[in-house]
């Protein structure tokens, strides 16, 4: 007698964040974890700069400059330096993979488009230590933070330059 299997769950898509400058590590353990899973890859580019106007069926918007005085002809969709990073790095862009142009808070739009597309997690990396990164969490907070927070899919965190349990975190006293 044999034991009734259950039919194996679906997964929805992943949706990973991704920016120009990025390291590799994000885009590759995404793409490990969506193959892993048999299901596509989403890579999502958010423009803080702009704000949405129209939604598209696919999860792309259409945005506006948020400085009225800024024209619109900076405005070319994902940067050709983060299209060429995704293509070294997953190949031609198709079936196993595919992008999306956001615009506005980066939580926001990526939640967003988690829904729009039913998917079933969303991939982030960390900001790497340092000053900078530091500044901007604390004025700004962690992505990964306002997702896990306020939207339901699981929010997979990818750590850029971890930091041994012997030194403190940036916003840590010394």
């Amino acid at each position: 007698m044999t034991a009734a299997r259950e039919a194996s769950p679906t997964f929805g898509p992943l949706v990973v964040g991704v920016a120009a400058g990025q390291s590799d590590v994000v885009v590759e353990q995404a793409r490990a974890l969506a193959t892993r899973l048999g299901t596509q890859l989403i890579c999502a580019w958010v423009d803080a700069g702009r704000y949405v106007i129209d939604e598209l069926r696919d999860g792309n918007v259409r945005s506006m400059p948020m400085d009225p005085d800024m024209g619109d002809e900076r405005h070319a969709g994902v940067p050709a330096n983060l299209l060429a990073q995704l293509s070294r790095l997953l190949g031609p862009e198709g079936d196993s993979w595919s992008t999306r142009e956001l615009a506005g808070d980066p939580a926001r739009a990526l939640g967003r488009l988690a829904e729009v597309v039913d998917a079933s997690m969303i991939v982030v990396g960390t900001r790497r230590a340092g000053m900078t990164g530091s500044v901007q969490e604390m004025f700004n907070g962690s992505v990964a933070v306002h997702l896990a927070h306020r939207q339901h899919r699981p929010v997979v965190v990818i750590p850029l330059d971890p930091i041994p349990f012997e030194r403190p975190l940036p916003w840590e006293d010394t």
